[in-house]
């Protein structure tokens, strides 16, 4: 039973490092999918920011 348990343990050990090392490559990248889809989305709405800006001023 121990032999068991200590396999069970090291197996979730490897998945939750497995999980963390894709998410950690994901994340800091350098041309990560992550940073590319914030930076879209936060240039998106710097856009229409000034979209809305120049219906209010003219």
């Amino acid at each position: 039973m121990r032999s068991q348990k200590a396999q069970s343990t090291l197996e979730y050990i490897l998945l939750v490092t497995a999980v963390l090392v894709v998410i950690i490559a994901f994340v800091a990248g350098p041309n990560s999918p992550f940073k590319e889809a914030v930076n879209n989305t936060l240039v998106d709405a710097a856009g229409q920011m000034e979209s809305m800006t120049g219906k209010f001023t003219h």
